[in-house]
């Protein structure tokens, strides 16, 4: 349909109207309108919204500009304008009627796409050839009937007979018509559908505007009545129809008439929309079907309301209420025969809905805009009535319902104004039966579960009680007593803002009455929850003081065995967090609630040992103390002596007797309280700097400092000497000692002067040394810590002013513990680690992040940084790795300390160094025990090792080397090593062997570099080597095996020439002493792994003729006495590189030390292996000819000193042995044997 557009859609209260001479389209129900834009609720062609309403109670002309022309078109005729209905009345009206009768033809037609555009032409037409009709009658009868007078003798024209009849014809007329278009409740659809086409235009189908028209023509009708008295100013009689009582039809009685029926038929349609809901679902649904059912509403409020300001007829809600209470007559007999026969299955409940939402339409004015600051007509007579029914149903009354009915009366309380007697009405009801749960079997109560949490939520719903506006689903959330309670609250509000004390005083009275010895004995666990959830909702509302009084004296009454129940506890913290949120002293509450604190806490100390049961109720009552002192303190804006009452002697029992479980709890409690007492010290310490501060906050500064002052000695006196007794233990979780002992540093730092005197006359340092630097505790606990104190910036500033110069380094050095320390056993792993562990594993993935944040904030130290810049390392800004972060550090001091000039700037790093590790040795010591754990084997061995090669140059000085020997002999050279029968457990050999070659090289740096040669640390080095290379040479002497050995390894990997020099010098000396000198060494599986080790060591280094000449006589002596084929090919070997080492090492000229090495070989074993020596010195010649020339002399001398010695004379096969020999010697060889034949001719002869 058309929206309005001539005329606006609001008018002012203004008499004079601003309106275009142009044809305004008549105002008409309609909701095809888009109620989202501008939230409209009424369409702008409404009869609210277009003024029509307002000009019918104005009594103005009801169409200004319309029907202003001497003829007007009615059902397609023209019309005289001034003159028709007086002439045409019963044509005009036979004339609606079939109209109507052709509207109701169209609602047989079948509705479609192809039909409803042309349906929707034809229904809207004769809707509005209808509407426009009814309009007109209405602007007849203000503009052109006029009032006669009958007592005149003056004859009259015809057309004024006719004139005065009108009337009266009217009202027959107007019954007429009511009586065709019958009740709105009989129609067959009241919510039909909407068809849109590819334009978006809206098209609706006949029963639509059917259902309409109807509306118009009811409302018409009672405004054509309205205006027929107001004109006439007298009764009008009609001719036609006459009432059961034989009286005559009249304007008013018609008028009275179709009221009631119209809103009998209202009040149908919205039974029938109430029968289809569930109460839980009441108020998900209006009780109109569309909006223009709604104006309809809205209309006859304010008719029938303005109707009783000037006349002696009844008001809307009295027209209401009557119709409402023939819902509850059982007998037909008493009902009106006028009145339409309307049936509900819950007429109580139905009384309750409709009431609800018709009050909520008292808030639309005249034009249909709703008004917040409407003055809402009340029908409290009639609720209260509802109310006394709905508590006093025979049978019991069900919380379902129950709930519906008080969510009704609490909408009301919002719309009208406050009502005692609807309080003390349902406090009656409630005051006898507290100890009922109030709960649904089939919907849980989800607020009631929030209750019984803690006090802070008793004391949440409490204020969401007293709130203004409540939840939407306070029906499936809240139980019908809380629903009475919010009730209570608004009343109570409302009555105070508007007539001072005195309602509240009246309702106490009424609701303290209801409470007395008897009384209380009764009450339940349920009924005491009930008791404070209605006195805590006074105390928020009202007079607090006098309401917690109240309450204390009641508590009194209890039972001995409903003192101790949580309830009780629960109440008695809810007061205090009220008192506090007040800003109220708590002296009286705390004293009390604290006292028994105590006696429980020691009951809880001695039923340490106890049974469960026992124990878990008295930690039920302490738990709810605890979270009510805690929110105490989170809520006080500034405390006051009483706070300190809350921290007594209890804690000091309490905390001993606590399991890890509990232990939890009440230290989250304490740093709750200790970040709140700062966090008041900081806020202090504002209003200390702030200038123009009045004299009174002036005054009460000093004295809220001591207050803060005595409630942190209270946490000092009461829970340090707890966690410091607990630094070594793991009863207290990791974690919550660390951050607790954190926040009695940073509570230190503020307010020194309340620490013990133990921590004096420096409590900060005193404490960092407790928990972050001291070696006992436990890693985790100094990882947490020391990340909280670096995080701080204005803690490590307080320790360079309190002259703490050291304590960087000191951190440093706990933070090496820390890490060196990960895979020691922790509580939460079992006793008998397995010693194949996987390393991810042995650490607990949060004590690896803490020890990443750890290292993350420790690089920012300046001390830190300065090594690395000195270095030129390049560091990560956030290290991932701990370990790695740790090499590239000890890396760094080992490159700042090689790059440093003077010798007092080394002396200063290598005592900072030395600083940096601390007992070091102590760290580690725990897994080198009988418990191995691999992964903490690995991560020792590999440390050491790094630490012992990047700090070789300061271990090279005299303060250093005692720690370096005291770290071989404890890794490399225990006890358990020397024991060559014994063997090492497989996870430190496999560790040994990774990190071998780091110890190596760093010990060799050590000799190489160190101030003063030290005999005792080559010693070490050459012990260390003797042990290993014999542990891992493999089983099989393959040279695959051994390329991996890790002496050839930190050979391989030397950094320098000189370095690897001097080691293989050491690896050579050791061989020859431990293995080649040595009678053992003759065993054929260990002489075999050494010569295999020997001749690897040939092929991957330079092995000059001092190593030849020192390690020859053991590979000739294994030729000559050892006759194993393995033995002997590796022997052979290793000659050949032996002698081709010289060869390159002698750079052609023949070896001399290499031929002195023959020649002592010959003269030391010619006697009885002649035929060993000549085959060894073949395979030399083949090598080398000019190594053995320079032994002929002596091999011939001793050829000849061996016949001599024996006295047979020539030893032919000797000889021909030798001669083969010197025939691999060239021509010097061809003379030597020329000159042993001419000697053996000589010998002959």
């Amino acid at each position: 349909m058309d929206i309005c557009s001539a005329a606006p859609t609001l008018l002012t209260d203004s008499l004079e109207l601003e309106l275009g001479t142009e044809w305004c389209k008549p105002p008409c129900f309609s909701c095809a309108f888009d109620s989202r834009a501008g939230g409209k609720q009424f369409s702008c062609e409404s009869y609210l919204s277009s003024g029509a309403l307002k000009r019918l109670i104005l009594n103005l002309d009801p169409l200004p500009t319309n029907f202003e022309e001497d003829t007007v078109e009615l059902f397609g005729i023209s019309w005289v304008t001034e003159t028709a209905l007086v002439n045409s009345s019963r044509v005009l009206f036979r004339l609606l009627r079939q109209q109507l009768y052709n509207l109701e033809t169209l609602l047989q037609a079948s509705c479609d796409f192809g039909k409803i555009s042309t349906l929707h032409c034809k229904a809207d037409n004769i809707r509005q050839q209808c509407v426009t009709f009814l309009h007109y009658v209405k602007v007849f009868i203000f503009r052109y009937l006029k009032v006669q007078n009958t007592e005149s003798q003056v004859p009259v024209h015809p057309y004024e007979v006719l004139e005065a009849q009108l009337p009266s014809l009217l009202v027959d007329e107007l019954k007429g018509l009511l009586l065709y278009i019958g009740h709105l409740s009989e129609l067959p659809s009241i919510n039909p559908g909407v068809f849109v086409n590819q334009n978006q235009v809206e098209l609706f189908p006949p029963s639509w505007h059917f259902l309409h028209l109807h509306l118009d023509i009811h409302w018409l009708v009672l405004e054509i009545l309205h205006m027929l008295g107001e004109k006439l100013k007298q009764v009008v009689y009609g001719h036609q129809f006459m009432n059961l009582a034989g009286d005559h039809l009249t304007n008013v009685s018609l008028f009275e008439e179709h009221c009631e029926n119209l809103l009998c038929d209202l009040i149908s349609l919205s039974l029938n929309r109430y029968d289809k809901v569930r109460p839980s679902e009441a108020f998900m649904s209006h009780h109109c079907p569309c909006s223009c059912i709604k104006e309809l509403w809205v209309l006859l409020i304010h008719l029938l309301d303005d109707k009783s300001k000037w006349f002696l007829s009844e008001s809307f809600w009295n027209w209401l209420n009557k119709l409402l209470k023939t819902l509850f007559e059982k007998s037909s007999e008493q009902r009106r025969p006028s009145v339409p026969v309307i049936q509900s299955r819950d007429p109580l409940g139905f009384s309750w809905w409709i009431i609800t939402h018709v009050a909520s339409l008292y808030q639309f004015d005249r034009h249909g805009a709703p008004d917040e600051m409407r003055q809402m007509k009340s029908n409290w007579n009639f609720v209260e009535e509802l109310l006394k029914r709905s508590i006093s149903v025979q049978g019991g009354i069900l919380e379902e319902q129950l709930r519906m009915y008080l969510l009704c009366c609490l909408r009301l309380c919002d719309f009208w104004e406050p009502n005692i007697t609807v309080v003390t009405t349902l406090w009656e009801y409630y005051s006898k039966n507290l100890n009922s749960s109030f709960s649904i079997s089939w919907l849980p109560l989800k607020g009631l579960i929030n209750i019984i949490k803690s006090p802070l939520s008793m004391l949440e719903m409490v204020k969401t009680c007293c709130c203004d506006t409540q939840d939407s689903d306070l029906y499936k959330s809240r139980s019908s007593y809380t629903i009475f309670l919010c009730i209570l609250a608004k009343v109570v509000k409302k009555a105070m803002k508007n007539s001072g004390p005195h309602p509240w005083k009246q309702i106490k009275g009424r609701i303290y009455s209801k409470f007395h010895q008897k009384r209380m004995e009764e009450l339940t666990t349920v009924g005491l929850q009930n008791f404070f959830s209605l006195f805590l909702l006074l105390a928020a509302v009202a007079e607090v003081e006098d309401v917690v009084n109240h309450v204390l004296d009641l508590m009194n009454f209890l039972k001995p065995a409903l003192k101790a129940s949580p309830v009780i506890w629960k109440g008695q913290a809810a007061f205090l967090l009220m008192y506090t949120q007040k800003n109220l002293d708590i002296g009286v509450l705390a004293e009390k609630f604290s006292d028994a604190f105590q006696e429980k806490a020691k009951e809880f100390l001695v039923s340490k040992n106890d049974e469960m049961g026992q124990r878990q109720t008295l930690w039920t009552l302490l738990s709810i103390y605890i979270d009510g002192v805690q929110e105490v303190f989170e809520t006080s804006h500034c405390l006051h002596p009483s706070h300190e009452k809350l921290l007594n002697d209890g804690f000091s029992m309490l905390l001993p007797a606590c399991q890890e479980s509990e232990l939890r709890t009440v230290l989250h409690f304490l740093q709750g309280v200790l970040a709140r007492i700062r966090n008041m010290r900081k806020q202090l310490c504002q209003e200390l700097q702030k200038e123009n501060v009045e004299l009174v906050v002036q005054f009460s500064l000093p004295a809220k400092e001591r207050h803060l002052a005595a409630a942190a000695s209270a946490l000092w006196r009461h829970f340090f000497s707890f966690l410091k007794s607990q630094r070594m233990s793991q009863t207290v979780p990791f974690s919550q000692l660390a951050d607790a002992a954190a926040d009695f540093t940073l509570l230190a730092m503020d307010m020194p002067n309340t620490a013990p005197s133990d921590l004096q006359p420096q409590p900060v340092v005193a404490m960092i040394q407790l928990f972050g630097w001291d070696d006992i505790i436990w890693p985790q606990v100094v990882a947490r810590y020391l990340s909280h104190f670096l995080q701080n910036s204005m803690l490590c500033e307080a320790l360079s002013d309190l002259g703490c110069v050291s304590f960087q380094a000191l951190t440093v050095r706990s933070w090496i513990r820390c890490i060196l320390q990960m895979y020691i056993e922790s509580p939460s792993l079992p006793d008998d680690l397995l010693i194949d562990i996987n390393p991810e594993e042995a650490v607990e993935k949060e004590y690896l992040e803490q020890l990443a944040e750890l290292t993350r904030l420790l690089f920012k130290l300046s001390e830190v940084k300065n090594i690395f810049s000195e270095a030129q390392v390049e560091y990560l800004p956030n290290p991932e790795d701990p370990i790695k972060a740790l090499v590239q550090f000890l890396e760094a001091v080992g490159i700042t300390y090689g790059n440093l000039q003077k010798l007092s700037d080394k002396s200063a790093m290598a005592k900072k160094s030395l600083e940096y590790l601390g007992e070091i040795l102590k760290y580690i010591k725990p897994y080198l025990g009988k418990k191995i754990s691999s992964a903490g084997l690995q991560l020792t061995y590999r440390m050491m090792g790094i630490l012992v090669k990047s700090w070789a140059q300061i271990f090279a000085t005299p303060k250093a080397q005692q720690l370096l020997f005291r770290i071989i002999d404890c890794l490399l050279l225990p006890h358990s090593v020397l024991q060559q029968e014994k063997e090492l457990p497989a996870p430190m050999l496999a560790a040994i062997q990774k990190s071998l070659p780091l110890y190596l090289q760093g010990m060799c740096i050590v000799c190489c570099q160190s101030q003063n040669p030290n005999a005792y640390l080559n010693q070490l080095l050459g012990s260390v080597i003797e042990q290993y290379i014999g542990r891992f040479l493999p089983a099989s002497p393959h040279a695959l095996d051994l390329r991996h050995h890790p002496v050839l390894l930190a050979l391989r990997n030397s950094a320098t020439v000189a370095l690897m020099s001097s080691l293989k010098k050491c690896i050579v000396q050791v061989i020859r002493k431990s293995y080649l000198e040595n009678k053992r060494f003759l065993l054929p599986p260990r002489l075999a792994s050494i010569l295999a080790f020997i001749l690897q060591l040939f092929k991957e280094t330079n092995v000059g003729v001092s190593e030849v000449e020192l390690l020859l006589p053991g590979i000739l002596k294994c030729l000559v006495l050892v006759s194993e084929p393995q033995v002997k090919r590796l022997a052979t070997e290793n000659l050949q590189y032996m002698v081709k080492a010289c060869q390159v090492g002698s750079e052609g000229e023949p070896a001399a030390q290499l031929t002195s090495v023959f020649r002592h070989f010959i003269q030391d074993y010619d006697t009885k292996y002649n035929y060993q020596i000549y085959s060894i010195l073949e395979t030399v010649a083949a090598l080398d000819q000019q190594v053995v020339i320079p032994l002929i002399p002596t091999l011939t001398q001793s050829l000849k000193d061996s016949e001599q010695k024996w006295g047979l004379g020539r030893n032919i096969e000797q000889r021909k042995t030798y001669s083969k020999l010197l025939s691999h010697l060239g021509q010097v060889g061809q003379d030597e044997m020329q000159r042993l034949e001419n000697d053996n001719t000589q010998y002959v002869l």
